[in-house]
């Protein structure tokens, strides 16, 4: 058996793959990449890897073994048709008749366009008769973390997400998540929402914001309408902009606060907190 992780040099897929490599033997992991040189350091430390391509269906034909465990990473090319391109992967699972098809999905609380793409590949994981585990991430903090240079810039956190909350995790929150999924037993045919331990509104991320960097940063809440300008201004294609704006209406309406618990019950600790993300990447 090995397990295969999709998309493996991605922001998430690094993450699962070093720690799969903490439980499992390295040449137990097979790597699925466009570009191998991307790889090298993982191939250096024993992972095997598959060159494949989610555009290009026949590149999958034979990559999966009968009792595979594989990890559908979503694709993030928002222009090329995601349902298909993951379609490519489910079908070479089921071709295969791997032991578990595992997908990063988003959660079922969040209507915005976002999801569309989600709920049409768990449909398509459904009727493939896979044995799946559907992982339905919620936000990430990286997704906030990552894009702090405008926001020092101006002394402001700018969202169309009004006094909503999100229970965001860090990539690793989430990796260890799959990883456990993986490598554990019983996971079949069962679906976890999975979310950080605590909420918080961006009021609050603005007040860490503050504590942390001794500026004064505010929360500045604009429309859906006005973000997607903010955001295609900065050269955003205008498609994503207002996929994004989307989310934060979705969060004003409480839809990115997800209580389950699932998440650091996989994991088995409890998830990193936000002022924790914000400290990596001050420093960073």
């Amino acid at each position: 058996m090995s397990i295969v992780v999709t998309g493996a040099t991605g922001k998430l897929g690094r993450h699962v793959i070093e720690q799969l490599l903490e439980k499992v033997p390295a040449d137990q992991v097979v790597a699925v990449v466009r570009d191998e040189a991307k790889a090298a350091d993982f191939a250096a430390r024993g992972v095997r890897l598959a060159v494949a391509d989610y555009s290009a269906p026949e590149t999958f034909d034979g990559l999966f073994s009968a009792d595979d465990k594989v990890l559908l990473i979503s694709g993030n090319e928002f222009d090329k048709g995601r349902v298909g391109q993951h379609k490519v992967v489910i079908d070479a699972a089921k071709a295969a008749g791997v032991a578990l098809l595992a997908y990063t999905s988003a959660p079922g609380s969040l209507t915005a366009t976002l999801a569309d793409d989600h709920r049409g590949t768990e449909e398509a994981v459904l009727a493939s008769g896979v044995p799946y585990a559907l992982l339905r991430n919620g936000w990430y903090h990286e997704n906030y973390t990552e894009n702090l240079a405008p926001v020092l810039e101006h002394n402001a956190v700018v969202a169309a997400a009004g006094a909503g909350r999100v229970s965001s995790a860090s990539r690793a929150d989430y990796a260890a998540a799959a990883v456990a999924v993986l490598t554990g037993e019983e996971h079949e045919n069962k679906t976890y929402e999975l979310g950080g331990d605590e909420a918080w509104s961006f009021a609050e991320y603005a007040a860490e914001l503050s504590r942390q960097t001794g500026k004064e940063i505010v929360y500045n809440a604009v429309t859906a309408e006005a973000l997607t300008g903010i955001l295609t201004g900065a050269g955003l294609p205008e498609p994503l902009a207002a996929i994004l704006a989307g989310v934060d209406a979705s969060i004003e309406k409480g839809e990115l606060v997800v209580s389950t618990g699932d998440l650091s019950r996989l994991a088995g600790r409890p998830t990193t907190p936000l002022s924790e993300a914000v400290a990596a990447a001050l420093k960073g």
